[in-house]
């Protein structure tokens, strides 16, 4: 299997001294985010998630499907992944690398165990018929902080999402296309954000949003998930570097911080992007192309 090009031993020092004297390689504080962006597709549930040089594209398709014997009144909700290797060297079809396994386990507990979407509003006939979700995670360039970009990635294409209406008799229901019916908004109970902190000198150094030449000198890594209330959804470390109780409680605050401001960046963006569609609003923006 292909391995991620290490990076060298003068490197790996020059980092860590740089961090031992407080300066990171881009000039950002230690629990700062890089650049984020956010843009949506012209289809719904479409998200595409810039992270510094970290780009990922998580895209939501629903289908109508029976639901699993023992969850009658509930929907269908998966996620999968694809790492391309265009993203990274390391990464190979069909073949899961390590990164893709735990990337995969923590959006799973963090979006789907944490019960961040009601799946019993996408019952339809209880027991016959219902919708299934599916997210697919596409990570088009690796630079680190894939976590947390996917988790965004994921939660905005939820939001961003509609489903088809769906009129009910008795046993048989009526799909609705879009040309028919207004789709409508997924039903999501929160909004869980994940923000990873790095481990560096046996857990005495902590950075937020680690890029891929710093991941490469950590020594362990802590991923909290939350949502803006300050509820933890989930606290996972990797690596073998020990921390601290209180060093948790400390990332969690700030945490709970970069949650919070990340939960209203996504807002923002849906608003901007209800706006563009919104017909009344780009007659208005035509109208006035053709008066200048």
């Amino acid at each position: 299997m292909p391995r991620e090009a290490e990076i060298s031993l003068n490197e790996r020092e020059f980092i860590q001294q740089a961090l031992r004297d407080h300066i990171r390689l881009d000039g950002r504080p230690f629990d700062t985010f890089r650049a984020l962006e956010l843009t949506f597709g012209n289809e719904y549930g479409v998200a595409d998630v810039q992270l510094g040089n970290t780009r990922v594209v998580a895209r939501i398709s629903a289908e109508v499907t029976a639901p699993f014997p023992d969850r009658k009144f509930d929907g269908i909700f998966s996620i999968s992944t694809e790492f391309s290797p265009m993203a990274s060297p390391s990464f190979e079809v069909g073949r899961p690398s390590d990164a893709e396994v735990i990337l995969s386990r923590i959006l799973e507990k963090a979006i789907r165990r944490s019960g961040a979407l009601d799946t019993e509003s996408l019952c339809i006939i209880a027991g016959l018929k219902c919708f299934s979700l599916h997210a697919d995670l596409h990570v088009i360039d690796h630079d680190g902080g894939l976590i947390d970009a996917s988790c965004i990635a994921v939660i905005a294409a939820l939001q961003h999402f509609r489903r088809p209406d769906v009129a009910v008799e008795g046993e048989s229901a009526t799909i609705f296309s879009i040309r028919e019916r207004e789709p409508i908004p997924l039903s999501i109970l929160h909004h869980p954000i994940c923000v990873t902190f790095s481990l560096y000198e046996s857990g005495e150094i902590m950075l937020v949003d680690a890029n891929l030449a710093e991941e490469q000198v950590r020594e362990g890594e802590v991923v909290i998930t939350m949502n803006k209330h300050g509820e933890v959804c989930q606290v996972a470390k990797y690596g073998g570097a020990s921390v601290d109780a209180l060093v948790i409680l400390n990332c969690i605050n700030v945490a709970l911080e970069k949650v919070k401001g990340i939960t209203k960046f996504i807002q923002s963006k849906l608003e901007e992007d209800a706006k563009k569609r919104d017909a009344g609003g780009l007659m208005a923006e035509l109208s006035a192309e053709n008066a200048r």
